[in-house]
């Protein structure tokens, strides 16, 4: 039988902000465990795996490929999530994620979520706010990154 998530780690999460302890009840009926031991892949860069992941426990590397070497682009902390453009709208991975140690990690797919319209919509509709907000500040972050870079490049907005 497999592991049933629990909804403590999930309230913790950034996608479990939301939720209330009955809404987390159904939540979970539909997600997976995944228990990653240290450098054990979870998704390959290009793979058509629309799954959400929800980091419990340990970190996860996210690695770009450029010209066929691995690059750590950022390393994910207990409670973020990761694939949720992938999740949304089904297209390829754009990164590897591998366990930096001992990592678990709750799946949702999309299949799976999508079930739950008819009886739980508000359940539904939490969630999305959460990956809505997740990609906003995502974004957010990256244009200030952004920012910072062209600043240093061009010698303006600071001293370097």
């Amino acid at each position: 039988m497999s592991e049933t998530p629990k909804c403590e780690p999930l309230f913790d999460s950034s996608l479990g902000q939301e939720l209330e302890k009955n809404d987390c009840d159904v939540l979970i009926t539909i997600m997976g465990v995944r228990h990653l031991q240290d450098g054990e892949l979870l998704v390959h860069e290009a793979d058509a795996v629309s799954t959400l992941f929800v980091l419990i426990e340990g970190r996860l590397d996210v690695i770009s490929n450029v010209d066929e070497n691995e690059h750590v682009v950022y390393t994910m902390k207990t409670g973020e999530c990761a694939g949720t453009r992938a999740f949304i709208d089904r297209a390829p991975r754009k990164a590897t994620l591998r366990a930096k140690g001992n990592a678990v990690v709750y799946t949702m797919e999309p299949e799976a979520f999508e079930s739950l319209l008819d009886e739980h919509p508000k359940i539904v509709y939490k969630v999305m706010r959460s990956l809505f907000r997740l990609t906003h500040s995502n974004l957010m972050r990256m244009n200030v990154e952004s920012q910072q870079l062209s600043n240093y490049i061009n010698k303006t907005g600071g001293r370097y």
